[in-house]
């Protein structure tokens, strides 16, 4: 599998390459303050098949839990594209909303879900819900 994840404006883009590591829902506040939704949807890569190209600006925050991420989006639209978490060494995780109409794996976790929003129910056979 080969996807390429873009910005709003289509400067920054994110290539990867294989099948994720991992695709979860994240229903913590920080996620849904991230992406503006009541959840964030991404997906995690090994870094080495991982290539962005285009300006990139970074953010690094320590979440409640005491763990530290680094965000990285565009400088020109403000889209959050990809982003590192400490405690997850050398893998990156993409904003599966950045594949946009490339088709998209399902995910298969659900996690913070005593902050999910009470309208909304993540369905499939095979997802954990954590």
């Amino acid at each position: 599998m080969e996807l390429t994840a873009t910005c709003r404006c289509g400067q920054l883009a994110v290539r990867v390459s294989g099948e994720p590591l991992r695709v979860s829902v994240c229903h913590c506040h920080e996620c849904q303050r991230r992406s503006g939704s009541a959840f964030a949807w991404q997906g995690r890569w090994n870094e080495d098949a991982v290539a962005s190209a285009g300006d990139v600006a970074s953010w690094r925050n320590t979440g409640t839990s005491g763990g530290a991420a680094t965000f990285n989006f565009c400088p020109h639209c403000g889209s959050t594209l990809f982003y590192t978490n400490d405690s997850l060494p050398g893998q990156i995780a993409v904003a599966m909303g950045g594949f946009a109409s490339q088709p998209q794996p399902a995910p298969h976790f659900s996690v913070y879900e005593n902050r999910r929003q009470p309208w909304l129910a993540v369905n499939g056979d095979d997802v954990e819900h954590m």
